[in-house]
């Protein structure tokens, strides 16, 4: 059975934004508002089925099978070096 839920004492500025989410959505105030909590819902259900407590854990979830790029950069100077050393042809 659905449940009305009502928000009470809305800021103009944010009601304001967010009926302009809503037209950019082509969507009514009231579907803006539930497109919103479905997606933090799904949010909050993928969050807690992943059990990615650390940063490197998370980062290792968001990049999946590619890993992290853990190859040196060079510096600006060195990068400028190698590409004289390239031209000079040593």
């Amino acid at each position: 059975m659905p449940v009305n839920l009502s928000v009470k004492n809305v800021p103009d500025a944010l009601a304001a934004k967010l009926r302009e989410r809503a037209a950019r959505n082509h969507r009514s105030l009231q579907g803006e508002l539930m497109a919103i909590l479905e997606a933090a819902a799904a949010y909050e259900a993928r969050a807690a089925a992943t059990p990615a407590h650390g940063l490197l854990e998370r980062l290792l979830a968001i990049t999946g099978s590619r890993g992290i790029d853990t190859t040196k950069r060079l510096t600006r100077e060195q990068a400028h070096d190698r590409k004289l050393l390239r031209k000079s042809g040593v």
